[in-house]
C-alpha cells in the first residue's frame, strides 16, 4: 500500500487535507453544475495550473459500492473544472495520470448543497479591477501579451484588450466603476492612450454617448487606413517615416488610423513627385505637376494623342496575335473552364494586342516639348497621370493670317496693314491718299456685319443639315479647343465638375467610360482649330450626330444643391432620363461606402423592407449601425433597388410595410428619447464591441 493510499484511507475517516492520485478521482453525480465546462475554461484552468499549480483544494467524497463499502475512488464535489484541466494535461503528456492532487475529503456536508454553494455564494471581480491588474502585471514583471496569455489560458488578443482598457484614464475608469460609463463606451475611449484627450472628449459629451461618436471624436484628426492617402503610402512606409498607427482592439478598424495627417500628406506629395519625375524624364514632357486632388480649374488647353501609322513590325505582330487569339477562342468556345496554360496564353495575347493598340495614337514630339502632365492621387489610392496640358506661355505664337477685308490686309491681332505699312507709321496729307487708306468707321462695320448676321440667321434656319454642323462645330470648338474662340454661334457649353460633388466619381466604371469616349473623339480632332469645320463637314451624318450628342452630354447638370431653386430644371432632367431610358442599376449599386453607411438606421431598414421585405428588415433591427449597413449591402445585391433620387423622384414618407421595423429600430429599450442620428458619416467603429473571449474568467 502506497503512502498516498494510506493517507486517503485515513482522511476518509476525518476531514484533513490529503493528496489523491489523479486517476482515483471521478466526476460526482451530485455536482450541482450539469452544464459542462467550456473548452475555453478548461484551457484557462490548465494554463493557470501549469504556471502556478492548483491554488484551491478539490473537495471530494469517497465512492461507495452497492454494499456501502469504499471502492478506493473519490467523487469530486468541488473542483471538477480543475480535475478536467489536469486530465487535459495528462492527455498532452505534461503530467502523469497518477499525479497527486491536493484534496479535502468531506463526508459531513451534503455534496449537492456545497457544490451549489460554491457556484452561487460569491461575487466576481469587477472588470475594471481585472483590467488594472493585468496592466500592473505587465508593468511589474515586464511580461508581454503572449506570456500573460499563456499563464491564464486566454488568447494574446484578449490580454491586449485588457491591457488597453487598463491604460484608460484613471478618472474614466472610476466613472466606469461608478456605473456612469458602459463597457462599450470604455472600449471606445481605449482607442487612444492620451488621457488628456480622453477626458476632453468625455467632458464634451452630451446625452448621446454612442461608442461610435466617442471613437469619431478621438480620431477626428487622424486618417483612416481606408483613406486613399494611407492606401497609396502603405503602413510600412508610414511607420518607417516615424508615424504611428492607432489600432482599435475592440472593433473592426480596417487597418487602424494614421495619427499624423501632416506627415502622411508629405509622404503622398513626395511619392507623387517621384512618379512625376519618372514620367517627365521617360516621356520628355516639359513639366510635371503633382496634386493630391485633380486641379479642375487649371484653365489650360489640353491636347490629345493623334493617330499614327504602326511600323511594319508592329503590324505583323498585331496580325499574328489577333489571329492566334481568334483561333484559340474558336477552339475553346464550348469549354466551361479553361486549363491554366490556356488561360495564361489568352492573357498574354490580350496584353500584346492592347500594347500594340496603344501605339496607334501618340503625342507629337513638339507637343510633348511644350506640354506637361498632372500627377494626382486617384480615389482608389493609385497615382493617376493626365497628359497633354499646355500653359499659356507655351502656346505657339499666332502667325499673321492675311484675309481680305474691304481691300485691306489685317494681321491676327486685328491691325490693318496697307501695302505692308502699319497704320501707326502715318500717311501723307494728300486727300486722295488719305481717302484711299482710310478704313471704314466702326459704326459702319457694325451696321454691315449686323445685316450679315441677320442673313446668316435666316439662311441657317432654313438648312437643318448645315445648322447641325454649325452647332456641333461650336460645341466641339469649345470642348476640345477651349482657348481658341473659333466659334461664331453664341452657344456656351458649361460642364459642371462632378468630382466636386461626389468623391471618386471619375474612377467609377461610368466615369471611365465617359473619359474614354471623350479621349477617343479628342484623338480624332484635327490639330488646328481652323481645320475643325472641314473635319466635321466631312463626317457622315451618323458621326456628326454622335459628336453632337457627346458634346451636348457634357453640359448635362442634374446635381441638386441645397441653396439652388431649380425645380423646373430638375423636372426636365427627369424627362431627359425617361427619354434616354436611363437605367442607374448599370452604373450604381448600394454599398456601405456609397449609401448605406451614410444614412440613418431607419433609412437602412426602409431600403431593405422595400427591396426584400419586412421579414428581412426585422432580422436587422437589433444590429448596430455598421453591422446593419453591411448586412443590408448583402441583402440588396441583385435586387436592383435604388434610392428615390436615382429613380427620378423625391424621397417619400415611410411606407406602411416598413413602418413597424423602423419604429422598432427607433424605440430604445429603456424608453428614453432616442439619440439624434442625423450624422451621415459611416459608422466605421460601430460594428462589434464583443471581444473574442469573455472579459472575466468564469468560475466553476
Amino acid at each position: 500500500m502506497t503512502t498516498n493510499e494510506t493517507s486517503a484511507k485515513t482522511v476518509s475517516e476525518g476531514g484533513t487535507e490529503v493528496f489523491i492520485p489523479l486517476n482515483k478521482l471521478k466526476k460526482s453525480p451530485r455536482n450541482a453544475r450539469k452544464t459542462p465546462h467550456s473548452e475555453a475554461i478548461i484551457e484557462a484552468y490548465a494554463a493557470s495550473i501549469a504556471a502556478k499549480g492548483i491554488l484551491q483544494n478539490l473537495v471530494v467524497e469517497p465512492e461507495l459500492d452497492a454494499e456501502g463499502s469504499e471502492t478506493g475512488f473519490y467523487l469530486v464535489t468541488i473542483g471538477e473544472g480543475r480535475r478536467l484541466a489536469q486530465m487535459l494535461r495528462v492527455k498532452r503528456k505534461q503530467i502523469k495520470k497518477t499525479e497527486p492532487v491536493r484534496c479535502i475529503v468531506d463526508t459531513k456536508n451534503d455534496p449537492h448543497e456545497i457544490s451549489l454553494d460554491e457556484n452561487v455564494t460569491r461575487e466576481g471581480m469587477h472588470p475594471a479591477d481585472q483590467f488594472e491588474a493585468f496592466r500592473r502585471m505587465s508593468e511589474e514583471h515586464g511580461w508581454g501579451a503572449e506570456e500573460i496569455a499563456a499563464r491564464f489560458g486566454v488568447t494574446p488578443q484578449v490580454v491586449r484588450q485588457r491591457l488597453r482598457l487598463g491604460a484608460v484614464s484613471p478618472r474614466l475608469i472610476q466613472v466606469y466603476r461608478d456605473g456612469d460609463l458602459s463597457l462599450e463606451q470604455l472600449m471606445a475611449f481605449a482607442i487612444t492612450e492620451d488621457h488628456a484627450r480622453q477626458e476632453q472628449v468625455f467632458d464634451n459629451l452630451t446625452f448621446n454617448r454612442d461608442p461610435y461618436l466617442i471613437r469619431r471624436e478621438l480620431t477626428r484628426t487622424h486618417v483612416a487606413a481606408a483613406d486613399r492617402r494611407a492606401i497609396f503610402i502603405g503602413p510600412d512606409a508610414y511607420i518607417g517615416a516615424g508615424g504611428m498607427i492607432v489600432r482599435d482592439l475592440f472593433t473592426e478598424d480596417r487597418g487602424g488610423f494614421y495619427d499624423d495627417a501632416a506627415l502622411l500628406d508629405q509622404l503622398v506629395i513626395a511619392k507623387l513627385q517621384s512618379v512625376a519625375d519618372t514620367i517627365k524624364e521617360a516621356e520628355g514632357w516639359k513639366w510635371a505637376d503633382v496634386h493630391v486632388d485633380y486641379p479642375h480649374a487649371h484653365g489650360l488647353r489640353r491636347v490629345y494623342p493623334q493617330p499614327v501609322a504602326l511600323s511594319e513590325q508592329d503590324e505583323v505582330a498585331y496580325a499574328g496575335a489577333l489571329d492566334a487569339f481568334n483561333r484559340l477562342t474558336e477552339e475553346w468556345r464550348s469549354a466551361e473552364e479553361l486549363p491554366d496554360d490556356v488561360d495564361q496564353l489568352f492573357g498574354k495575347l490580350e496584353a500584346e494586342i492592347e500594347r500594340i493598340d496603344a501605339l496607334r495614337h501618340a503625342y507629337d514630339p513638339d507637343v510633348i516639348a511644350r506640354s506637361g502632365v498632372f500627377v494626382v492621387l486617384s480615389h482608389d489610392g493609385t497615382a493617376r497621370i493626365e497628359r497633354g496640358f499646355v500653359r499659356a506661355e507655351d502656346e505657339q505664337p499666332a502667325t499673321e493670317v492675311a484675309e481680305a477685308c474691304n481691300g485691306y490686309t489685317v494681321n491676327a491681332d486685328g491691325e490693318i496693314i496697307e501695302d505692308g505699312i502699319s497704320p501707326e507709321l502715318g500717311r501723307d496729307n494728300d486727300d486722295d491718299a488719305e481717302d484711299a487708306g482710310k478704313p471704314l468707321s466702326d459704326l459702319l462695320v457694325r451696321d454691315l456685319t449686323a445685316h450679315r448676321t441677320l442673313g446668316l440667321r435666316l439662311a441657317l434656319g432654313e438648312q437643318s443639315d448645315v445648322a447641325l454642323i454649325a452647332v456641333t462645330h461650336t460645341l466641339a470648338a469649345q470642348v476640345f479647343y477651349p482657348a481658341a474662340e473659333a466659334h461664331c454661334l453664341e452657344i456656351r457649353p458649361t460642364s459642371t465638375c462632378l468630382a466636386d460633388h461626389a468623391v471618386g466619381i471619375e474612377d467609377t466604371a461610368a466615369g471611365k467610360a465617359l473619359a474614354d469616349r471623350h479621349a477617343g473623339w479628342a484623338a480624332d480632332m484635327p490639330r488646328e482649330v481652323s481645320d475643325l469645320w472641314g473635319f466635321i463637314a466631312s463626317l457622315d451624318q451618323a458621326s456628326v450626330m454622335a459628336l453632337f450628342a457627346h458634346c451636348a452630354s457634357l453640359t448635362v447638370n442634374a446635381v441638386k444643391q441645397p441653396w439652388e431653386r431649380r425645380l423646373r430644371a430638375h423636372e426636365t432632367a427627369d424627362k431627359l432620363a425617361t427619354a434616354v431610358a436611363l437605367d442607374m442599376t448599370a452604373h450604381w449599386t448600394p454599398t456601405v461606402s456609397t449609401y448605406l453607411g451614410r444614412i440613418t438606421k431607419a433609412h437602412i431598414l426602409a431600403a431593405v423592407c422595400e427591396a426584400v421585405g419586412g421579414e428581412a428588415a426585422d432580422r436587422l433591427v437589433t444590429l448596430k449601425k455598421q453591422s446593419m449597413a453591411e448586412a443590408a449591402e448583402q441583402l440588396l445585391v441583385g435586387t436592383g433597388w435604388l434610392p428615390a433620387l436615382l429613380c427620378g423622384r423625391e424621397p417619400t414618407a415611410r411606407s406602411t410595410s416598413s413602418e413597424r421595423v423602423i419604429e422598432a429600430s427607433e424605440r430604445p429599450a429603456n424608453g428614453l428619447t432616442p439619440p439624434d442620428e442625423t450624422d451621415l458619416t459611416p459608422a466605421d467603429g460601430d460594428s462589434a464591441t464583443a471581444q473574442d473571449e469573455p472579459l472575466h474568467i468564469a468560475a466553476e
